[in-house]
């Protein structure tokens, strides 16, 4: 049995590599509408000092658009193009250097 919480499960997917949403809603068993939370939780509570939260945000694949103002939010369009092909943002946690 796993005793820790869906958010240590997150920080602990993240730091074996980077993922979207849907690859650790897999990973960890939580549905992707919660794991929004949990994400934004971790970035705030990584201090910066030993590890880093890093983004790679959505991007539309019509325009290549990808100056989203919260990239830990899944956009249902384009702002510049109203297009609702969106690739996933993709997270990961990576030791500061």
């Amino acid at each position: 049995m796993d005793d820790r919480t869906t958010r240590q499960r997150v920080v602990d997917a993240l730091r074996d590599g980077p993922a979207t949403v849907s690859e650790l809603s897999t990973r960890v068993g939580a549905p992707r509408s919660a794991l929004y939370d949990h994400l934004r939780h971790v970035a705030r509570s990584l201090d910066g000092a030993d590890e880093r939260f890093l983004v790679a945000p959505p991007e539309c694949r019509d325009c290549g658009f990808a100056d989203f103002d919260d990239p830990v939010n899944r956009p249902s369009r384009c702002p510049r193009c109203r297009s609702e092909s969106l690739t996933e943002a993709t997270f990961v946690v990576r030791p500061t250097e």
